[in-house]
């Protein structure tokens, strides 16, 4: 089983730390995305799309993070994917929430055009505007998310409850890209305390060293942010 992935992808990250911390092997293939190799016409043979994670198990082929967390967890008879129907469906629904709301704001429309050069849109004017609407609706949704809309309700550490999930290990993940920009969590007592948690589990400061000094690379740069 190959697992094409960098450590700088913020997609990658939860699925490596889940199977360190679940003791799943695979054949790590790292994919250079400093020199674009995503883009190159030998990956885009396994991922059109020229992205990663891509996960190979014998010729299966699964290209997004969140549909590789559900397969491994499966395969591998995880408990943080319960078979219990309301258990997993409300997994599904968090990792849904996150993936087609919440990562698009704070990443795309956010963090991103103001850290990565090729995130930026073309004018100061527009980035600006993006970058605007991006922030009212993160603001929007952490809101949602430290309310405790089926998450976070009951100060336990995860998001469903005393006992992690995939929900969790891709949840946290692309929360924590705000850390790029300096997101102020205590704003959000729930929503700190559950990526403290996360924070503090074992696999989490291996798979975030690259990121984090790329970070730290940025402390004299001012962002828009949430304060």
């Amino acid at each position: 089983m190959r697992l094409y992935a960098h450590k700088m992808s913020t997609t990658s990250r939860p699925i490596l730390m889940f199977c360190q911390e679940q003791d799943v092997k695979f054949e790590l293939m790292v994919i250079d995305l400093a020199s674009g190799e995503h883009k190159q016409e030998n990956f885009r043979q396994i991922n059109p799309n020229g992205m990663v994670p891509v996960l190979d198990d014998g010729g299966f082929v699964l290209t997004e993070s969140s549909a590789i967390l559900k397969y491994l967890a499966e395969k591998y008879a995880s408990p943080t994917y319960p078979t219990e129907l309301k258990s997993r469906a409300r997994i599904n629904e968090i990792m849904d929430w996150f993936n087609t709301q919440f990562y698009r704001e704070i990443a795309y429309h956010v963090a991103y055009p103001q850290v990565f050069p090729n995130q930026a849109r073309e004018s100061p004017e527009e980035n600006q505007s993006i970058i605007n609407w991006g922030l009212e609706r993160t603001i929007s949704l952490l809101e949602v998310l430290d309310g405790g809309w089926h998450m976070l309700a009951n100060n336990d550490p995860y998001l469903t409850g005393v006992d992690i999930t995939i929900a969790d290990y891709l949840g946290a993940e692309l929360l924590a890209c705000g850390d790029l920009i300096r997101v102020n969590w205590s704003r959000y007592p729930n929503v700190e305390h559950w990526l403290t948690a996360m924070k503090a589990r074992p696999a989490w400061a291996d798979g975030h060293e690259l990121i984090d000094s790329y970070a730290a690379s940025l402390a004299e740069k001012r962002f828009l942010t949430i304060e």
